[in-house]
């Protein structure tokens, strides 16, 4: 039974050397977020050892991820200019049932490691030792369930060749691997290597539909394998940058695997699994409702559409991300921080989904006449993607305090509510009716945790969505401070 407050959860035995000691950040005057005036409750308190700006680090890993999009949207538009929409559609569902396989997978261990090491870091080694062993044992079942599906079950793919699902699947145990890094990276706050690592595979995956397409005239087999090659790769650097930060640190435990604690990761983790599972099957499952009813080349038109609706994700994801880890490290029981930090992106979001419904009719420009569809899609998916993207943050005072039961569960209705319209509107409707599933479920989970959280920490609806006279203001002033720099060096 949840309590009426977030309680925190107790650090593992096996985690715990010593207590830290924070430095309160009392004025965040040199971020973009900045405190009202009115309120009299302290933001929770942030390390700033353990932690730099946040405002920073929101830009750097935006500015990253626009990169990376910029990577991933260039080699799509390759694919389809020499494959077609039958050839971006396949590439698609052998890129979502990979990544559908290793969320399903990864068992929440992936936020259990940011979580855990956020609230001590000397316990880096032993989970990074756990994450090593998890990845290669789980990952490798994970491959092989892939594979027997792609020969038994090839139906489930829509007639998807066997032979790009096997290859792609080779490369789960070093994809995995990868997540656990990368989490671990960021309870670390090693947010430049971050970044760095997590933009070489969309970098690689352009520079491969280059290679394959463009100079080598080769298809879609060349292409799947060489992407497949690049992710092993990275999975193998993971390895190595964080065995040099285990090397630097001073005081840890033991770089060995260490059953007790793991059990208590799982433990946690299993809350998360629950809610990334019907997460992620939400995003993607709707790609596969259309390739399955609809075939290959309407799925590559809404493709298109997803890609873009996960571009105008990306802000909020980031800044979600950056919250949790510093809301695991100081509990923020009332949700000031990261209320504030919500209303931000709120502002934001608003801002890019009304200049993404106007450039919507640009798509068929870019991709070819035969996407024509991709626009009408997008819109009907803007509505649903503005709310989803301030539930992403908003959350995140959960999931840094603990993760109560009542957010797994709401994941578990909206996902009866997706795959239920799913089953009901596309055969008939196609990636319309997709588009309008994942909107009214986007719609459905903000209610249920927004609701939630007025009701567990005494605040409004409408701190959500508003800012303050002063909080505009300080945007305002810093956007305008941003823009002449950027005239003046220009």
């Amino acid at each position: 039974m949840v309590s009426a407050e977030p309680q925190p959860v107790v650090r593992p035995l096996d985690c715990v050397i010593q207590e830290r000691t924070a430095d309160v950040e009392r004025s965040m005057s040199d971020q973009a977020i900045t405190r009202a005036p009115e309120e009299n409750t302290p933001l929770a308190p942030i390390e700033q050892r353990a932690f730099g700006s946040f405002a920073s680090g929101v830009a750097l890993t935006f500015a990253t991820r626009l990169l990376m999009l910029a990577g991933l949207i260039g080699s799509s538009v390759i694919v389809a200019r020499w494959l077609g929409p039958e050839g971006l559609g396949a590439l698609a569902v052998v890129n979502a049932s990979v990544a559908l396989a290793l969320q399903i997978g990864s068992a929440g261990l992936p936020s259990a490691n940011t979580y855990f090491i956020s609230r001590n870091r000397n316990c880096l080694g032993p989970v990074w030792a756990n994450s090593i062993v998890f990845a290669l044992i789980g990952g490798s079942l994970l491959a092989v369930g892939i594979v027997l599906l792609a020969k038994m079950k090839p139906g489930l793919f829509g007639g998807v060749a066997a032979n790009l699902l096997v290859i792609a699947a080779l490369s789960i145990p070093f994809q995995l691997l990868s997540l656990l890094g990368l989490n671990v990276l960021l309870a670390m706050d090693r947010i430049g290597q971050l970044n760095l690592l997590d933009s070489l595979s969309p970098a690689l995956s352009l520079v491969n539909a280059i290679i394959v397409l463009v100079v080598l005239r080769s298809g879609l087999t060349a292409l799947v394998s060489l992407n497949a090659a690049a992710v092993t790769v990275l999975g193998l650097s993971l390895l190595w940058v964080i065995g040099r930060l285990l090397a630097r640190q001073e005081v840890r435990q033991a770089t060995r695997p260490n059953l007790p604690l793991l059990k208590e990761m799982l433990v946690y983790g299993g809350k998360f699994y629950v809610s990334i599972m019907a997460g992620v099957v939400i995003f993607r499952v709707d790609l596969l409702f259309v390739n399955h009813f609809r075939g290959a080349s309407e799925a590559g038109v809404y493709a298109v559409a997803s890609q873009v609706s996960f571009l105008l994700m990306l802000l909020p994801g980031v800044i979600a991300a950056l919250l949790f880890p510093r809301v695991a490290s100081d509990q923020d029981p009332r949700g000031e921080f990261a209320l504030q930090v919500t209303r931000h992106a709120s502002f934001l979001m608003i801002i890019m989904c009304v200049a993404a419904a106007a450039g919507s009719f640009a798509l068929p420009l870019v991709y070819g006449a035969r996407f024509a569809d991709a626009s009408i899609q997008l819109l009907i998916l803007l509505p649903g993607i503005y709310l989803v993207s301030i539930e992403s943050v908003l959350v995140q005072h959960f999931t840094g305090t603990g993760l109560p039961l009542a957010i797994p569960l709401f994941w578990l209705v909206t996902l009866a509510l997706n795959v239920g319209m799913n089953f009901a509107l596309v055969p008939a409707w196609g990636a319309r009716g997709a588009a309008l599933s994942s909107t009214v479920s986007y719609g459905l989970i903000f209610a249920l945790v927004a609701i939630y959280f007025c009701r567990k920490t005494g605040r409004r609806l409408t701190e959500m969505f508003l800012l303050s006279n002063r909080e505009l203001r300080d945007l305002l002033s810093r956007m305008t401070q941003l823009a002449s720099q950027a005239k003046a060096q220009n």
